[in-house]
């Protein structure tokens, strides 16, 4: 490609894998100092964050520290999590790095990027160990923010607060890890005692320099601004049912809902983020799966197409053709269906150090 004008050759290597990536800086020292500067990293992350894909921890696949990564241009591929030299739950997804949680020590959180396998330990967030006596020590909400333009992260860990032997006495509790300082900060605020079912919870989404989360009875997205550390409630779009289901999303850098009924799947983008302001993008019948219909969850989108996953499938749907695909089938028994753990992802190069 010595005839090719450098910007042309970094547009070219930055629509390849990761993997594929890393190979081509031994071709050459050219193409090793092309993929290496400022501006390639930050051009292969804006090219890889128009492509999100679906990523899924199955269950059988923890012990072996796996995960299946469905791609909508390069199809299904296996990811290990071995890099880590523990047992993981992968908690978190954000512009290509995972938050993940380990299972025999409770506390105890990594973030990672899976597709270069760097990995940091994150410091204690709290002095004391979690016991009977104090058992706050699992969060209700873990949420993961990526800014790709500033080139940090923050984590974070919410949730009530419970002396022992009581209910939570309203008193939400939230803790923030900074990328940038290495350190936690910690904020208390009196919330309503709001339920998150699991869907819910891995369902985080990362807009406008806040974290979301909807609420288990569809009624409002609660919103975590980080620059200010403050909540807000955000409005659902009014023509959402309560008899359907509701999921939260990210489309193209904005909030999106998609709603689903017995017979339609219907999109709704948030157009003006401080006003509330819903516009509904695309509807689309059921009946061709209609026997899925009960145990298909949204996980990943864009304007081009949706990923869903069912108990045992991953399925895609291409709403310019309006055509359904399988992209990947559970070949043998699964203790948990695929879409309790599955998460909206995206191939970075972005460093979690």
């Amino acid at each position: 490609m010595g005839f090719f004008p450098d910007e042309v050759i970094q547009q070219i290597l930055a629509r390849l894998p990761v993997k594929s990536l890393f190979r081509t800086k031994t071709v050459c020292k050219l193409w090793n100092k092309l993929t290496s500067d400022k501006y390639f990293i930050r051009l292969y992350n804006e090219v890889s964050s128009k492509n999100p894909m679906l990523l899924v921890q199955i269950s059988d696949l923890i012990e072996s520290k796996g995960v299946i990564c469905v791609d909508n241009w390069r199809g299904v591929t296996e990811i290990s999590l071995d890099f880590l030299h523990d047992r993981v739950k992968v908690r978190a997804s954000c512009n290509g790095l995972l938050c993940c949680s380990s299972i025999p020590e409770m506390g105890v959180y990594y973030v990672c990027n899976p597709m270069t396998r760097e990995w940091k330990l994150l410091p204690k967030s709290r002095e004391r160990p979690v016991t009977r006596f104090y058992p706050d020590g699992e969060a209700t909400l873990v949420g993961l923010a990526c800014d790709l333009a500033k080139n940090k992260y923050n984590v974070v860990l919410a949730g009530y607060h419970r002396a022992f032997g009581h209910r939570p006495d309203g008193t939400f509790k939230c803790l923030v890890f900074d990328s940038e300082s290495n350190r936690w900060r910690k904020f208390v605020s009196v919330q309503d005692y709001y339920q998150f079912s699991i869907m819910n919870r891995n369902q985080v989404v990362f807009v406008n320099g806040a974290l979301h989360w909807l609420t288990d009875s569809c009624s409002f997205i609660l919103a975590l601004d980080l620059e200010v550390d403050v909540w807000r409630k955000i409005s659902l779009p009014d023509k959402v049912g309560s008899e359907s289901r509701s999921y939260l999303l990210e489309c193209d850098g904005c909030l999106s809902v998609i709603e689903i009924s017995d017979e339609w799947m219907e999109t709704w983008v948030l157009k003006d983020y401080y006003r509330d302001e819903w516009h509904s993008v695309d509807k689309v019948s059921l009946r061709c799966i209609k026997g899925m219909v009960p145990s298909i969850f949204p996980i990943s989108q864009t304007r081009e197409y949706v990923f869903l996953a069912t108990h045992k499938q991953v399925l895609v749907y291409h709403r310019n053709g309006r055509l359904w695909k399988e992209m990947y089938s559970v070949k043998y028994g699964s203790t948990l269906p695929l879409w309790f753990s599955a998460h909206a992802f995206r191939s970075t190069i972005l460093s979690c150090n």
